[in-house]
């Protein structure tokens, strides 16, 4: 668990944090590190849902439209209790930084509901999905700012944006990506963030000369990012150790079989009842000694504490923001090697881009295309960061908001502020 100093560090203020410290090293002009650091909008909403019983509950809606000096905002759409203003505009911090970081013509944004689907049926949560859109349907739009799935959201719930959207503004697919293929989603967009993390962390293996195929992995979140990072690792040679959710973590040293692990929970909708490997705690799989840990859920799991017992000398981040300041800190003093969320996890907004592309095109593009395309620009990302990292002796993190602030910056100043 964080302690209370960790517990004070938000999303929002990490962002912003790493932020100041790439601005401080590039020696960023005062004028554009005020400019920067501020979103452009922010929009908040009272959702009511009337449930089947009857019963009204109120929830609160968001949408941060942080920067979009490059292109159209572009950011998913999450449920989860905890959503917040604070951790919202962290999030559309960092997805601005991440879409100019592998150069896609998207500026950043995020939104969410502070609503536990857990505790709705299906059709309360497409009730809710629809009173939320049409709460923030203003500024909405595929030139404008464009919503994907994120976390507690999948292509179901983009189906019904899209139907939302377009009752009011007429037929527009490309108003929201990660849709169903049936509604103009793209092949390859479900694996995109778990195939794009693996694309990451193969070129940073071939540039470091590491070894991979004599890797072995810990993998704390087993949906969908964690997943098919877990299935791709085990393609590349590494033996993927542990895997876990929300039931807990299950460990074999020998690697656990990932399809295995894959059809349980297709079978049973998550890990619990796993029988391919010892079941331990969270905390315990994020301390094990392993040579790549993947934190692949919530935000903030390498605090104070987890980053002093952690034992991996690499950290592969496939969630956003999973690292909190203090943990920083302790991780550069032990000399963990950090390949940083904005860079690892860019997988699922780059092939939302393609979706976007074939949408407004009217013409679809083959999986091998797709997968094709999106190697390529992760490869070349990666290469730009590293390249960057070295060139200065900084931290992969620091390189890559540097490379995306003078992006972003150069839009402003071309654009005239």
């Amino acid at each position: 668990m964080p302690d209370k100093a960790d517990e004070r560090v938000s999303i929002g203020q990490t962002a912003l944090s790493q932020f100041n410290h790439a601005a401080e090293v590039m020696k960023l002009d005062e004028e554009f590190r005020v400019l920067l650091s501020i979103p452009f909008r922010e929009v908040r909403v009272e959702v009511p849902l009337r449930k089947d019983d009857g019963s009204l509950v109120v929830y609160q809606g968001y949408r941060v439209q942080f920067n979009g000096a490059r292109g159209p905002f572009k950011g998913g759409i999450r449920y989860h209790p905890h959503v917040d203003m604070d951790e919202v505009t962290g999030l559309a911090a960092l997805m601005a930084w991440k879409t100019a970081l592998i150069d896609i013509p998207f500026g950043g944004g995020k939104g969410g509901v502070n609503v536990d689907p857990r505790d709705h049926t299906i059709y309360e949560i497409e009730r809710l999905t629809r009173k939320f859109i049409s709460r923030i349907g203003r500024v909405l739009g595929p030139y404008r700012d464009i919503p994907a799935p994120d976390m507690n959201t999948n292509a179901q719930v983009m189906a019904w944006i899209m139907d939302e959207y377009s009752s009011r503004q007429g037929f527009s697919l490309a108003a929201v990506t990660g849709k169903p293929l049936a509604l103009g989603g793209s092949a390859g967009r479900e694996a995109a963030t778990g195939r794009g993390v693996v694309f990451c962390f193969a070129e940073v293996a071939r540039l470091e000369g590491w070894d991979v195929a004599g890797m072995s992995a810990a993998i704390q979140g087993f949906g969908n990012v964690g997943s098919y990072a877990a299935l791709f690792l085990s393609e590349l040679g590494v033996r993927v150790a542990a895997i876990s959710d929300v039931s807990g973590a299950y460990y074999s040293k020998k690697g656990v079989d990932i399809q295995k692990a894959l059809d349980h929970v297709a079978a049973s909708g998550g890990l619990e009842g796993f029988t391919g490997a010892d079941k331990i705690t969270n905390e315990e799989l994020l301390a094990l000694d392993v040579d790549v840990l993947v934190p692949a859920a919530l935000g903030g799991v390498i605090n104070r504490k987890t980053a002093h017992d952690m034992k991996a000398r690499i950290l592969l981040e496939a969630a956003n923001a999973p690292v909190t300041s203090i943990g920083e800190k302790i991780l550069d003093e032990k000399d963990v090697y950090v390949i940083p969320d904005v860079l690892a996890n860019a997988g699922g907004v780059t092939v939302s881009y393609f979706e976007w592309v074939q949408n407004i095109q009217q013409f679809d593009w083959e999986e091998k295309r797709v997968n094709d395309e999106l190697k390529k620009i992760m490869t070349r990302a990666t290469q730009e960061v590293h390249t960057l990292a070295k060139d200065k002796k900084i931290a992969m993190r620091t390189a890559a908001f540097i490379i995306a602030i003078e992006r972003v910056a150069m839009a402003e100043k071309l654009r005239g502020i």
